[in-house]
C-alpha cells in the first residue's frame, strides 16, 4: 500500500511507475484504490489513466462522500467490510495488489486514520511516499519517523520502506515545488535548486529506500492543445498542436533583440496580437528549424492579412498559433492556474512518466514481491520493451544511422545514448546535425559519434571495387555510389567497424536493403531475407511475418520464413508456436493458395521437428481458443499461436496494418532476418520511439548473429 505523506508529492506518477516496474517483470497485478477522492463520481487520476491505457484489472472504489456519511454515523466497521468485499471481488488470480492510499488535505483530517485502518484490515505492506521539499536528510528522517509513529511505530513490521519523489526539484521559499509552469521552466525566475546525493540520503533514513526519483522538467512538458483548451483560445493555425510540447512560458513584451534568446524549442511565446514583429520573427525561427512550442496571441486583435500571408510558410512547419481575448497580464494569471496533472488522453506523457519512474524503482524490491510465487512466464508488452532495452544495454553495440541529419533519428540517437541502449554513429555534416539538434532542444553528448561522409568516403572506395568487381565496378562508379550514406554505412558494417545499421526514416525499404544484399549477403543456411513485426497487444506480444519483403513466396520460401520467424521469436523471449495462416483451416479448403500453405507447413515441420508449427489455420482459429476448439481441436498451435506466417505480402501487410490501426497498438519492426549482419528498415512514418526500439532490436540481433543463435 502506497501511503502519501503530504500533498503535491506526485502520488499518481509514483503509482504508475510502480505498476510499470511490476509489468516489466511480468507480474500479474491489480490496482486497488479503496476510496476515490475525485469529485462528481469520476474515477481518480490513477484509475482513469490505467483504465484508458491498459487492460490491468482495477478494483472498485468507494466514493468519498459516501465514506464520510459512514464515518459521521460511526459505521467504520461497515466501511471496512465494504472495502474488503471490493478487494476480494477484484483481486483474484493476481500475484500482487497495489493499493493507493488517500492524500491528506485540510478538509479531510480523517485520512491518516483511514489509511491506517485500511492497511491493517488488508494486512498490507506499507510504503510511505513523500517529496523531499526543502528538508535536509536529517529533517527528512524526522518526518519519516513521525509518519511511522502514526502507523504503529517501529513495532509495525508491515512498514517496509519509503519512496522519495521529486528529489532536487526547484522550490519556493516555503519549500513547495513551484506550482506553475512558468516559474519552473523560465530561467529568469529564481528557485532553490538542491543537489542531494541519493547514497548520502539512504544512509540517513530509518527505512529502506525503495525508490528515489529525481525531478525532471521533461515530465511536466505539456501539450500545446492543453494550454489552448485551458484558456478557451481560438486556434489560428492548428499545426502540430496535439503533439508539440510546452517547456516554458515566455512573455514577449520587450524589444525584439532582447527576446530572441527565448525563441527556442518548446517555448510558448505569449505576445500581443498587434506585435507583428514578434510574430514574424518567431515564424522565421520556425522556418530555420526551431521547434517553438506554440505562439499565443493576446488582446483579441485580428492578425493583419498581409502579415498572415507572410507567415503561411512558417505555419506549414507545424507551428501552432492561437489567440485569446484577454490582455497579456490577464492571460498570465490564467496560465498560472493551469494544472500540471497528466491528462488522461496524453498517452506519450503517461508513457514517459511511467518509464522514468520505473527506472528508479528498486529491482530487488520488485523481484522480492514474487520470489516465492509459482507462475508461468508472461511476456507482456511492457515486459517485452523492458527486456529489449535491457538486453540492448548489455550488448553495448555500435549502430550506424546513415540518415544522421534526420530530426527523428537525431532524437532517437540522443535518447539511446542517454539510456545506454546503443552507441550510435550519425552519418552527416556535423555542423548541420548540431544545428538540427539545437533547433529541437536536443543535446548531443560525447556518447554520440558523428562521422562526416565527405572526409570518410575515400577510405571505402577500394573495398567497394573489390566486392563488386565481378559486376564491373570501377573507382569512378564506386565514388559515385558512396555519395549515398546508406551504401557508406553498409560498407562500415561489412568491415565490422559497426555492429548494425538502421535506416529507412527517409529512404525506401529497397534503398535500405539493396546495398546489404549486394555487399553483405544472406547468412549461411538462408536463401532469402524476410521480416517480422512484433505486435504489442494489451496482454501479449505476437510475431507477424513476412509483412514487408517477399511479395509472393513459394512453398519452400514460406517454410524458410516460418523457421526464421520462429527463431527470431525465441531470440526475443517469445515461445514460438507457429501458425501458417490461410483462408482455410486443416483440410476444409482447396486451391493453389491453400495448397502452398499446406506444403510449406510440412516442409517446415520436416526441417525443424523441434518447433511447434501447424497449418493451414485461419487467423481466428490460430488466436482464439474457442474457435480453435471447434475448427482444430487437436492442433498443438491453434488458439495459442504466437508466430503468424502469412501466405503473401498482400495478406501480411494488410493484416498487420489493420490490427495496428484498429486496435491502436504499438508494432515494432520490420526486423529483417536472414542477413549475415544485422540491419533494419524503418517505416518512413516512423516515430522517434519506433527508431529507438529498432536500434535496440538491431543491437540484440548483433549478439545473436555473433553467437550463431
Amino acid at each position: 500500500m502506497l501511503i502519501p505523506i503530504g500533498t503535491g508529492i506526485g502520488l499518481s506518477s509514483v503509482s504508475l511507475g510502480v505498476i510499470r516496474s511490476m509489468e516489466q517483470k511480468g507480474i500479474r497485478l491489480t490496482l486497488f484504490k479503496p476510496i476515490s477522492q475525485s469529485s462528481s463520481n469520476k474515477p481518480d487520476k490513477t484509475t482513469a489513466i490505467i483504465r484508458a491505457h491498459s487492460n490491468l484489472n482495477v478494483g472498485k472504489s468507494l466514493n468519498l462522500d459516501y465514506v464520510e456519511s459512514l464515518l459521521r454515523t460511526s459505521q467504520q466497521n461497515v466501511l471496512m467490510e465494504e472495502i474488503l468485499a471490493h478487494y476480494h471481488e477484484s483481486t483474484l488470480d493476481n500475484e500482487v495488489v497495489l493499493i493507493e492510499g488517500l492524500v491528506s488535505i485540510r478538509q479531510h483530517q480523517f485520512v491518516n486514520m483511514l489509511n491506517e485502518q485500511i492497511a491493517r484490515t488488508l494486512n498490507a505492506k506499507i510504503i510511505f511516499v513523500m517529496a523531499m521539499g526543502n528538508d535536509s536528510p536529517v529533517q527528512l528522517r524526522e518526518r519519516i519517523e513521525l509518519a511511522r509513529s502514526n502507523f504503529g511505530g517501529s513495532k509495525n513490521k508491515n512498514i517496509v520502506g519509503v519512496i522519495i519523489n521529486k528529489l532536487n526539484a526547484p522550490m519556493d521559499e516555503q519549500g513547495r515545488t513551484r506550482p506553475d509552469l512558468s516559474d519552473i521552466c523560465d530561467g529568469s525566475r529564481k528557485t532553490n535548486l538542491k543537489n542531494i546525493d541519493i547514497e548520502h540520503l539512504q544512509n540517513h533514513l530509518p527505512l529502506p529506500l525503495l525508490a528515489c526519483i529525481p525531478w525532471h522538467a521533461d515530465l511536466i512538458a505539456i501539450r500545446a492543445t492543453d494550454i489552448a483548451k485551458h484558456l478557451g483560445a481560438q486556434v489560428i493555425n492548428e499545426g502540430d498542436i496535439q503533439t508539440r510540447r510546452i517547456r516554458s512560458f515566455n512573455f514577449c513584451a520587450r524589444s525584439l533583440p532582447n527576446m530572441l534568446q527565448y525563441f527556442r524549442a518548446g517555448a510558448l511565446l505569449v505576445t500581443s496580437a498587434d506585435r507583428s514583429d514578434v510574430l514574424v520573427a518567431a515564424c522565421l525561427a520556425a522556418m530555420n528549424g526551431v521547434e517553438i512550442g506554440a505562439i499565443l496571441l493576446t488582446g483579441g486583435y485580428i492578425i493583419d492579412p498581409s502579415v498572415n500571408q507572410l507567415c503561411q510558410q512558417a505555419f506549414q512547419t507545424g507551428l501552432p498559433v492561437f489567440k485569446v481575448e484577454t490582455n497579456t497580464w490577464q492571460t498570465s494569471l490564467n496560465l498560472q492556474s493551469f494544472s500540471l496533472e497528466i491528462p488522461v488522453d496524453d498517452h506519450e506523457r503517461i508513457e514517459k512518466v511511467q518509464n522514468y519512474v520505473a527506472d528508479h524503482i528498486s529491482n530487488q524490491w520488485i523481484c522480492s514481491l514474487t520470489a516465492f510465487s509459482e507462475r508461468t512466464h508472461r511476456l507482456s508488452p511492457p515486459a517485452f520493451r523492458y527486456e529489449l532495452t535491457e538486453r540492448a544495454r548489455k550488448a553495448n553495440k555500435r549502430i550506424v544511422l546513415p540518415e544522421g541529419d534526420e530530426p527523428r533519428t537525431i532524437k532517437a540517437a540522443a535518447f539511446c545514448a542517454e539510456r545506454g541502449i546503443a552507441r550510435c554513429v550519425l552519418l552527416g555534416n556535423p555542423e548541420e546535425i548540431h544545428r538540427i539538434a539545437a533547433a529541437q532542444g536536443v543535446e548531443l553528448g560525447q556518447e554520440i559519434e558523428i562521422i562526416d561522409p565527405v572526409t570518410t568516403r575515400e577510405n571505402y572506395v577500394a573495398r567497394l571495387v573489390e566486392l563488386r568487381k565481378n559486376k564491373g565496378m570501377t573507382e569512378v562508379v564506386a565514388r559515385e555510389q558512396l555519395q549515398d550514406n546508406v551504401v557508406l554505412g553498409t560498407l562500415m558494417l561489412e568491415r565490422d567497424e559497426v555492429d548494425g545499421l538502421v535506416s529507412g526514416a527517409v529512404h525506401t525499404t529497397a534503398h535500405t536493403i539493396r546495398p546489404a544484399l549486394q555487399l553483405i549477403k544472406t547468412a549461411p543456411g538462408n536463401s532469402l531475407v524476410s521480416s517480422v513485426f512484433f505486435m504489442l497487444l494489451p496482454d501479449q506480444v505476437l510475431v507477424y511475418g513476412d509483412c514487408a519483403i517477399n511479395p509472393d513466396p513459394t512453398a519452400e520460401q514460406l517454410a524458410e520464413i516460418a523457421i526464421q520467424s520462429a527463431d527470431s521469436a525465441a531470440a526475443f523471449g517469445i515461445e514460438p508456436r507457429v501458425a501458417m495462416i490461410s483462408y482455410s483451416t486443416g483440410n476444409s479448403g482447396t486451391g493453389s493458395d491453400v495448397e502452398k500453405v499446406r506444403e510449406a507447413t510440412m516442409m517446415a515441420q520436416k526441417k525443424r521437428p523441434d518447433l511447434m508449427i501447424d497449418g493451414p489455420l485461419q487467423y481466428d482459429a490460430a488466436i482464439m481458443a474457442d474457435v480453435a476448439q471447434s475448427k482444430a481441436p487437436h492442433s498443438p498451435v491453434a488458439g495459442q499461436a504466437t508466430v503468424f506466417i502469412f501466405p503473401d505480402l498482400n495478406t501480411g501487410n494488410t493484416t498487420y496494418k489493420a490490427v495496428q490501426r484498429s486496435a491502436d497498438l504499438v508494432s515494432i519492426g520490420p526486423m529483417l532476418q536472414g542477413m549475415r549482419k544485422p540491419l533494419n528498415d524503418l517505416s518512413r512514418g516512423a516515430l522517434v520511439e519506433d527508431i529507438i526500439y529498432t536500434i535496440a532490436l538491431t543491437a540484440i540481433q548483433a549478439v545473436s548473429i555473433k553467437n550463431g543463435t
